[in-house]
């Protein structure tokens, strides 16, 4: 009975051995199927980290782009800020010998005893003025029997025409007025005939 005892036993475990081989084998296909599933889950989380990664790429280089554009702006206002304190610069610095003209001019008059040299002295610095003017743009705007044009000059009173044709033409100025790069700058203020 012995016998059989073992002989039944060991007929289980063949028996068993199969099955334990298929249940080891189906454990094993079954994670193998698992396995690309699980792959694929972890497929789909790249893609996902990725697109956050180059979202948080994107959102880093527009916040620099944002801040290097305001520095420019900063610094361009400030540039400009800068340029139009120091613009007659240039003019001012050009003036100064024109000034130490007349101070030389004044100082002469003092013990000046012929009046057509100091004169004289004067036009010159009138003349070196005017010529400083026409560098720099700044011309006078002509009235001397021009017709009155209200976009460049201003009337301060009438006079009957002394002849007809004189009518809406400028008779006299009582101030000149002048053009910087023909833009007028000062009007000049005549007197017209009506």
């Amino acid at each position: 009975m012995k016998q059989e005892k073992d002989l039944n036993e060991k007929e289980e475990k063949t028996a068993q051995e199969p099955a334990a081989e298929a249940q080891t084998a189906a454990s094993e296909a079954a994670e193998a199927e698992n396995a690309p599933a699980a792959e694929e889950k972890e497929g789909e989380t790249d893609p996902m980290e990725a697109l956050e990664q180059k979202v948080a790429e994107l959102t880093d280089r527009n916040l620099r782009l944002m801040a290097e554009f305001d520095n420019y702006r900063k610094r361009t206002l400030k540039e400009r800020a800068d340029l139009i304190k120091t613009a007659g610069e240039n003019i001012f610095v050009n003036m100064l010998p024109l000034i130490d003209d007349f101070e030389r001019a004044l100082k002469a008059m003092e013990t000046a005893q012929d009046v057509a040299a100091v004169k004289e002295g004067v036009q010159l610095i009138y003349d070196k003025f005017i010529g400083f003017l026409a560098q720099n743009g700044v011309k006078e705007i002509p009235t001397e029997n021009a017709v009155f044009d209200v976009d460049r000059h201003e009337a301060v009173t009438t006079f009957p025409a002394p002849s007809e044709d004189m009518k809406g033409k400028i008779m006299d100025c009582v101030t000149k007025g002048y053009t910087l790069n023909d833009k007028v700058i000062r009007y000049p203020k005549v007197v017209v005939c009506d």
